[in-house]
């Protein structure tokens, strides 16, 4: 598993041991950075069931400003920790090791794009997809990507989220969320 392009291009990411996790693949992770390559210049990241921390790091790669990183386990956060360092990354980063649905209930700010890989039997991308529209954290043109089986269809977002377009690539689908701000402006013009 290496960074693709940017900064840390080339630079080998370390890999946790066993089953639990399962990175994202090198032709979905190209996919992914293929859709959002205009999109990460100077934005702030969040990386939600972070794992190895591979899609926050190649953001940061890429020129995203800042990221934060959650992960329940402590060996995926000390591989997150160890992949910032060695990629010279993590001046630009924030590693939070603890449950990542009781992260967002407790959150206070704003992320541009949020990254949604969480193992896929755990049941946890919808009720993800649920609190972050709930809390909402996406800043205005906000996006949020999540990784699931291809076979399975996300739902739909309230206003201002909508779904914006989905990809796949074999058994691994993305789905593209995107906050709008015509809610906001609609009611500026009332």
């Amino acid at each position: 598993m290496r960074v693709i392009t940017g900064t840390a291009r080339g630079r080998r990411l370390k890999e946790l041991e066993g089953m639990e996790t399962r990175p994202t693949t090198s032709r979905v992770k190209e996919g992914l950075f293929n859709i959002l390559q205009f999109e990460l210049e100077g934005r702030k990241v969040l990386d939600l069931f972070a794992g190895t921390g591979q899609l926050g790091i190649e953001a940061l790669s890429r020129g995203a400003s800042y990221a934060v990183f959650v992960d329940r386990r402590p060996d995926a956060v000390k591989i997150i920790k160890e992949n910032l360092t060695a990629t010279q990354l993590i001046d630009h980063a924030r590693v939070v090791s603890g449950d990542s649905m009781e992260y967002l209930t407790g959150l206070r700010e704003k992320f541009d794009i949020i990254f949604l890989d969480p193992p896929y039997a755990a049941g946890l991308l919808e009720p993800a997809l649920a609190h972050i529209s709930k809390f909402d954290i996406l800043s205005p043109h906000g996006i949020i990507v999540a990784e699931s089986p291809a076979d399975r269809t996300l739902p739909a977002l309230a206003e201002p989220y909508a779904i914006d377009r989905t990809y796949r690539y074999g058994k691994i689908g993305l789905t593209v969320y995107r906050r709008s701000t015509q809610r906001k402006n609609e009611e500026n013009d009332q």
